[in-house]
């Protein structure tokens, strides 16, 4: 399992933040939740769903969304930084989308305003439902995740579309136990996932990196593999991605 020893996911400082405000978001191969609890915390995302094939992942990731939600700032605190005016102004090949809820046009409450100590101390914050607290738009409440094998099954999230869908590390492994039209298969599942004008933040892993890969037998998988990383842009191209973009690589200048 991976542990995420940083409060925040680098890779994330590469998206301009307006991508991701009122959206509604995918993240595939979710893991504890980490990347998926901080676009629905701090990124002011619409909604985020977390999906993974492994179920003990995702409870993982069920409970670090209660974990987040117990060291936040309460949202009437000062430090909550109370009412800034917000609005997302569509690019020319975006869909619109619906206007914000007041609780999104406004800065998010301090993800760490409570010591991880007072965890230990006093346990975990209770989560109130939505329909208890009245908010469905903001975290916790605008997160969910499942357990599901994406690629091969279609989820009740999926009827909706996605304005965002993340694919962070995820394709080495999509690609050794599917092959390439397991590959295939995933990059025509995000295209058909996505709403007009949706975007794909993609993450690439290198073709050696598959020669360290554990769990399975890489050199017997990888060798029957025609496609290669390199070859990854022109088959997004094919299947009917446009407008690609280079975002850079986290921690690098």
């Amino acid at each position: 399992y991976h542990h995420n020893p940083l409060p925040y996911d680098p890779r994330l400082t590469l998206l301009p933040r307006e991508l991701l405000i009122g959206a509604r978001v995918l993240d595939i191969g979710c893991n504890e939740g980490w990347v998926s609890c901080e676009l629905a915390q701090s990124w002011a995302a619409q909604h985020v769903v977390g999906v993974d094939i492994d179920e003990t992942l995702v409870r993982m990731a069920w409970k670090r969304r209660r974990a987040v939600w117990s060291l936040q700032a309460p949202v009437d605190s000062p430090r909550s930084n109370p009412a800034t005016p917000s609005t997302v102004l569509p690019t020319s090949n975006k869909r619109p989308r619906e206007a914000l809820p007041a609780s999104l046009s406004t800065a998010p409450p301090d993800p760490n305003y409570f010591p991880a100590s007072c965890q230990l101390m006093f346990g975990q914050l209770p989560i109130l439902p939505s329909d208890i607290s009245g908010d469905t738009g903001t975290f916790p409440h605008n997160i969910s995740f499942r357990c599901a094998d994406w690629v091969h099954e279609v989820i009740p999230e999926d009827v909706e579309g996605y304005d965002v869908v993340l694919g962070l590390s995820v394709s080495k492994w999509i690609h050794l136990n599917g092959g390439d039209s397991g590959l295939r298969r995933f990059f025509h599942r995000v295209y058909d996932a996505l709403r007009p004008g949706g975007t794909f933040v993609f993450e690439p892993q290198q073709w050696d990196s598959y020669t360290k890969a554990r769990k399975l037998d890489p050199v017997q998988n990888a060798k029957n593999l025609k496609i290669q990383p390199a070859d990854f842009e022109r088959l997004l191209k094919e299947i009917g991605f446009v407008s690609m973009k280079r975002l850079g690589v986290a921690g690098e200048g």
